[in-house]
């Protein structure tokens, strides 16, 4: 039989929710913890009362409420995820603050009890300027436009671009945005094609950039231009993990050390928990950090084609479950400790990785560098090395010049997370000249995040750009990361080559320019 700490078991309650109501009080119940199937309610309490079970009804969402006694005949499975609301018809007195005590029996986890405390609030009125929805079918035509007509009315504003739909079934959207209203239009310019010497990329390639700024398609391309003419960029995926780092909390540090000592014994369980999770999640290995009393753990799996961050949570989770009801003395545990650094730069994850490691490189002649730019390489040399002292005294997160902007402008594009950008951009930049008047020049990403399976990847305009780019679907992940390094680099060369120049202001002029107000 499955153990789970108070501590955790507290989490199935959802704080904040308890209400007053015309006849007594409700509160929701989440499964936060595992998929369960609940026997009965044996018993609830509030403030040291008994309340009798007829006068506990439960709400599943679906316009019906059954009283305890009907639900205790047959049980329930409750998901992972899924929630319930509680009524009880109870008279207060005057309290603000009660006590709720619960006692389950479950099929998992056996008899289950513990105790909240929560404030009461009273029903809270229907919000005004409440977005419409409609549950049952909220990716129709019918809920869409009754958003549009909702934000013109309230705004005044007219949204007729905004509400131009491209022409497919809406339900494609569901699971990739909420309260769907419109589309936003996004310039995309074409750069390329590059050329890329890889390991899973070999060819040329275009680069869709879905974009606001002007001269940024037209620089990538002039920085295209020169890898090409010196033989295309060579890249390469070197490391390949998404992480998820939970937390275990202990009493002392006596109990933590133990603990931490006795992780290393139970690889082979983590890894066929993990693994059985999903068909393409693989486990490689958890480093362990202890902290006082608190033992961080940092998971590192692959997760084939796909970015990998939801698929990682559920690995982790099973894990930690298991965990839970085979070490004693855990007094808490949380999923994410912040350790992983989802959508935010870590030095962690500039030196272990985070995504796909990947670096791209090319080798040019100062004859090259001259025809396409106009400066030697003394002039490009001495504007990177600036740079680099210049970053380091603001404290930058990397050494080069813009790789956000590729980054930002494919993202988009090929329906990558966008706020993957925070961590996928912290990248270096490194230049040396070699024999025979040479410049070796490159760029190392060392947590690109992106897949060519899930995500936003199969919405109708970003397949269409990976299409374009042959990198939609299974076994195109680690060909897409060597494509996007080496349009990195043709930005970092040609921003680099403008700035030494100063070309830079005047390309901006010339092509960049949008003045409407």
């Amino acid at each position: 039989m499955n153990f789970i700490p108070k501590s955790l078991l507290k989490r199935i309650y959802t704080r904040g929710s308890l209400t007053q109501t015309p006849d007594g009080l409700s509160f929701n119940i989440k499964n936060r913890l595992a998929d369960a199937r609940f026997k009965k309610l044996i018993k609830l309490e509030i403030d040291g009362v008994a309340m009798p079970l007829e006068h506990i009804f439960i709400d599943f969402g679906q316009g019906e409420q059954l009283t305890a006694p009907a639900l205790n005949e047959k049980g329930f499975f409750l998901k992972m995820g899924q929630s319930f609301d509680t009524h009880v018809q109870y008279t207060l007195a005057g309290q603000s603050k009660i006590e709720l005590a619960f006692e389950f029996d479950t099929e998992s986890f056996g008899k289950v009890n513990f105790k909240i405390t929560d404030i009461v609030s009273l029903k809270k009125p229907e919000r005004e300027n409440k977005i419409p929805r409609i549950p049952q079918d909220d990716y129709s035509k019918e809920a869409i436009e009754k958003r549009q007509k909702f934000v013109e009315e309230l705004t005044g504003t007219d949204i007729s671009l905004l509400a131009q739909a491209p022409p497919s079934d809406k339900n494609i959207f569901r699971g990739n945005i909420e309260n769907l209203t419109g589309f936003a239009q996004v310039p995309i310019g074409i750069a390329g094609p590059v050329t890329i010497n890889g390991e899973h990329a070999k060819g040329s390639f275009l680069a869709p950039l879905a974009t606001t700024e002007g001269t940024l398609t037209a620089s990538y391309n002039k920085g295209i231009k020169l890898i090409n003419e010196a033989g295309g960029a060579n890249c390469r995926v070197v490391s390949d993990s998404m992480q998820r780092a939970p937390v275990f909390i202990f009493e002392s540090v006596k109990e933590a050390t133990l603990f931490a000592r006795w992780l290393k014994t139970v690889d082979d369980q983590f890894k066929e928990l993990a693994e059985s999770t999903s068909n393409h999640l693989k486990y490689l290995n958890v480093e362990i950090y202890q902290a006082a009393n608190n033992v961080f753990l940092r998971f590192n799996f692959f997760t084939g084609d796909a970015a990998g961050q939801n698929m990682v949570s559920k690995a982790a989770f099973v894990v930690c479950q298991w965990v839970l009801e085979n070490f004693e003395g855990i007094t808490n545990f949380y999923l994410e400790s912040n350790m992983a650094t989802d959508k935010k730069h870590s030095f962690i994850n500039s030196l272990h990785s985070r995504g796909k490691k990947v670096i791209a490189e090319v080798t040019i002649s100062e004859e090259m560098l001259l025809r396409h730019f106009g400066v030697d390489f003394h002039q490009f040399y001495q504007s990177s090395k600036l740079a680099n002292l210049g970053g380091m005294m603001a404290g930058v997160n990397n050494n080069g010049l813009h790789m956000a902007n590729a980054l930002a402008a494919l993202f988009i594009a090929l329906g990558q997370d966008p706020a993957n950008v925070a961590e996928s951009a912290a990248g270096f930049t490194y230049c040396e000249i070699i024999k025979e008047n040479r410049m070796h020049l490159s760029v190392t990403l060392p947590a690109l995040i992106i897949g060519t399976v899930g995500g936003g990847t199969g919405l109708p305009t970003q397949k269409t750009c990976l299409q374009m780019m042959d990198c939609y679907g299974v076994g195109k992940a680690k060909k897409l990361a060597e494509i996007i390094a080496g349009i990195v680099l043709a930005g970092e060369i040609s921003l680099a080559g403008a700035a030494a120049s100063l070309d830079w202001v005047a390309a901006h002029e010339s092509i960049g320019k949008n003045r409407q107000i």
